[in-house]
């Protein structure tokens, strides 16, 4: 699960990502509203924490900006601001719950639990389920019928983001990003020796799923036989 946290206090920022990331979390950061946005409009996450008063563009017009465009992902403000006018104009925007800050962090895991797992997000269920696959994020466990394994961090973040999107051949851009964040400076050829990997696990699992190679592009999960 990856979110993105938008926040130009840095020590709080860092602090939240250290926090999350601990928990088992993915991160990416950035410290104002123009950044914010591009990140969220370009990549997929599960949820995003976002501060209200932000350098460049405001927090509720980011928001306000990512819901016109159709972009539905759970979104909490953490801000300052705490009269009901504030709340009402924040939740008005697009926001999925708000935050007071200073903030303990056990109620922003509490919160971000919450919004993930609300009817609709059906990315961040407890298990996601495709092509007859089932894997369990938490875990990192992998079913195929009676057979199971454990996958590594990595391959199970890789499989996350093809079973969320079957069939669908996804970019090798936004598959780093997905699976390494966005300001990680991992070299393409990771890329191709963990599609390896998933596809000797795949095999030993005798699914009949195959990683196809987009020459060019990136790389698609579908069914054996397409």
């Amino acid at each position: 699960m990856r979110i993105l946290i938008i926040e130009d206090d840095q020590d709080l920022c860092r602090f939240i990502a250290l926090t999350l990331e601990q928990s088992g979390y993915a991160t990416d950061i950035c410290h104002t509203g123009n950044d914010g946005l591009f990140y969220a409009q370009n990549h997929p996450y599960d949820a995003i924490i976002l501060d209200r008063m932000l350098p460049g563009l405001d927090g509720l017009f980011v928001l306000s900006s990512l819901r016109r465009q159709g972009i539905r992902t759970p979104v909490i403000l953490a801000t300052a601001l705490d009269g009901l006018h504030d709340r009402v104009n924040g939740l008005d925007a697009g926001a999925d719950d708000y935050l007071v800050k200073p903030f303990a962090v056990e109620e922003l895991m509490a919160r971000i639990r919450a919004v993930t797992r609300r009817p609709g997000n059906l990315q961040i269920s407890p298990s996601i389920t495709a092509l007859g696959l089932t894997l369990t994020p938490g875990s990192r466990r992998l079913d195929f019928g009676d057979m199971s394994l454990t996958l590594s961090k990595k391959e199970a973040a890789l499989l996350e983001f093809f079973l969320k999107n079957p069939g669908q051949t996804l970019p090798r851009p936004r598959i780093l990003s997905y699976v390494w964040g966005l300001s990680s400076e991992v070299e393409d050829g990771n890329l191709d020796n963990y599609i390896y990997f998933l596809r000797r696990r795949l095999k030993s699992l005798d699914a009949p799923v195959k990683l196809t190679t987009v020459h060019g592009i990136g790389y698609r999960l579908e069914e054996k036989g397409q």
